[in-house]
């Protein structure tokens, strides 16, 4: 039975990201669009930490490598930003400030992982340049909607950076 654990919990934390960053996109995509409630939001957002916390401290040892090393530093930050969103969320006054810390964040952060991967791993340099370029031109769009008014922009914006951030997730689930 321990064994079946163990097993399931090494395929949760190998393969869960590849399942979790597309999704997570499509929940921000669809809240902007207001397709989902502020509570669901915010089980999200305490999903989310809870999987980044679970990913830190079981596989911690393992991210002593070049390329997991990257991802440990970005995760870290992802668990603060997260919480930033969590808090929006449950101040109403702050709320403003302290989401669009956490969306940009997540645009922005895993991008600098992207890039980096890209440096360790020449071999895959090209889709990780393309995925961290899509997860920096995101923002850009998204921003683009701000000045604009064009709401549908920023759903652009959004897609653009969870198509960036899946190709990277995507290719690290198959190559490792």
């Amino acid at each position: 039975m321990a064994l079946k654990a163990a097993i399931v919990l090494q395929t949760l934390r190998e393969s869960g990201p590849g399942l979790l960053v597309p999704a997570a996109w499509l929940v921000v995509a669809a809240a902007h669009r207001g397709l989902v409630t502020e509570r669901s939001l915010l089980i999200a957002h305490l999903v989310m930490v809870a999987f980044i916390i679970f990913f830190l401290t079981t596989g911690w040892e393992e991210m002593n490598d070049r390329v997991l090393g990257g991802w440990r530093v970005v995760m870290v930050i992802g668990v603060a930003i997260t919480l930033s969103g969590i808090a929006g969320l449950l101040i109403a006054p702050a709320a403003t400030p302290l989401l669009a810390i956490s969306l940009i964040g997540w645009m922005v952060i895993p991008a600098f992982g992207l890039f980096y991967t890209g440096i360790v791993l020449p071999e895959a340099a090209i889709i990780y340049v393309i995925s961290g370029t899509l997860s920096i031109v995101g923002p850009i769009i998204y921003f683009l909607s701000v000045l604009s008014g064009i709401d549908l922009l920023a759903v652009g914006g959004i897609a653009v950076t969870g198509i960036g951030q899946t190709l990277g997730i995507v290719d690290a689930v198959f190559r490792y």
